[in-house]
């Protein structure tokens, strides 16, 4: 009887775990769709849209070293809970907002709720993982993925349909609130076990996880900004057609997390760390060695395919260290991460200034040589830690 009655906990702490990722999708996708309608509301100019958009991303970064300490205290169900309305009420201001500076306190916001469910989700993933004995956050990364596609489907569905953006957000919001009144009382109350208590000073394991993740969110922006650019520089595709890149490249980021964790299971994370930087640094170099449109096309979808399992195993790595508490080390692994995510755009900018594109690509997918070098290091067994 009791193995039924775990099994059955186990099972809505696992389901509970997989909405977190959902939602955290959905709020990050929602942002998207909103953009024009901001900027037209504020008379913006590219200047001022790029400003903004930094904002997102420092609001992140701001409050991530502290999500630990937090949902030390409160708990991971409350802090993701605060994480939602934070991202709820953010959402609601940037689409009613007419001005830059409130764009700018409303991102801010924005940034910081979604930073906060962000290390959050990794801390509840975490925790399932290693209570479970199984490979499982690739597929929870994959269903943030899902979240965000979701997210800009509806809401962009919604505004083709008439609704105004601050109705649309309204629906959005009314959904997730649905999925979490059912699913909040399964989240795990609490934030981790006391194995690492007391113990405060960031990790060089920690550190290393973070630059890893660095790394990968650097490739993974260098594709977001710049390969629509690449394919209609130097592959003469029509402006209109030149997210091809891009869309290829993300479905086979989808579909390989979704996917991951049976490939994880089967072939053990280091396996997996060394053949998805080989493939993405192959992907990225045929990308541009071959002067054909098409084949660039299946170097990025190769980029996604060998990107797609690598963040999810620094985070997984993150949650099984013993050195400093679980939420403090996600906290940490994330923030240095996103800063790949800030800094990427300018850093490939000004090397392909430099240099050009094709080579500040190429040094791009080169980085990912330190995947290879410290897969022994951050690898990990799986294990049932329960």
């Amino acid at each position: 009887m009791s193995s039924l009655r775990e099994h059955f906990v186990s099972s809505k702490t696992l389901s509970a775990a997989r909405i977190t990722f959902f939602i955290s999708g959905i709020g990050m996708g929602a942002w998207a769709p909103l953009v024009p309608f901001a900027r037209d509301r504020a008379s913006l100019d590219e200047a001022s849209l790029g400003m903004l958009l930094f904002c997102l991303g420092a609001g992140s970064m701001l409050m991530m070293p502290f999500v630990g300490r937090v949902a030390g205290r409160i708990g991971c169900r409350n802090t993701m809970l605060l994480a939602c309305v934070g991202i709820a009420i953010s959402l609601v201001g940037l689409s009613m907002a007419g001005s830059f500076w409130l764009l700018v306190a409303f991102l801010l916001l924005f940034g910081a709720s979604v930073g906060t469910a962000d290390v959050n989700m990794n801390l509840q993933g975490s925790v399932v993982e290693r209570h479970l004995g199984k490979s499982l956050m690739s597929g929870f990364h994959g269903l943030f993925s899902v979240g965000n596609i979701f997210s800009a489907v509806v809401l962009s569905g919604l505004l083709w349909c008439g609704l105004s953006p601050t109705a649309a957000i309204g629906v959005l919001i009314v959904l997730c609130a649905t999925m979490l009144a059912y699913f909040a009382k399964h989240m795990l109350p609490y934030a981790e076990s006391e194995r690492a208590e007391g113990k405060s000073k960031v990790s060089g394991l920690a550190i290393l996880l973070g630059g890893l993740c660095f790394v990968a969110f650097l490739v993974e922006g260098s594709m977001l900004d710049w390969s629509a650019v690449f394919l209609k520089s130097f592959r003469d595709v029509p402006a209109s057609n030149a997210a091809i890149g891009y869309a290829a490249f993300s479905t086979m980021m989808a579909v390989g997390r979704l996917t991951g964790d049976r490939v994880v299971g089967w072939l053990g994370a280091k396996r997996v760390l060394v053949l998805g930087a080989l493939l993405a640094i192959a992907g990225m170099t045929l990308a541009v060695a071959v002067n054909d449109a098409l084949v660039s096309v299946l170097g990025f979808v190769m980029v996604g395919a060998g990107l797609s399992n690598l963040v999810p195993i620094f985070c997984s790595r993150a949650g099984r260290q013993t050195d400093m508490p679980v939420g403090q080390a996600l906290a940490t692994v994330n923030a240095i991460g996103y800063a790949g995510i800030l800094m990427g755009p300018a850093l490939i900018g000004f090397v392909a200034h430099l240099t050009s594109l094709s080579i500040a690509l190429v040094i791009t997918g080169l980085l990912l040589l330190s995947v290879l070098i410290t897969s022994k290091t951050v690898s990990y067994e799986i294990t049932d830690q329960r």
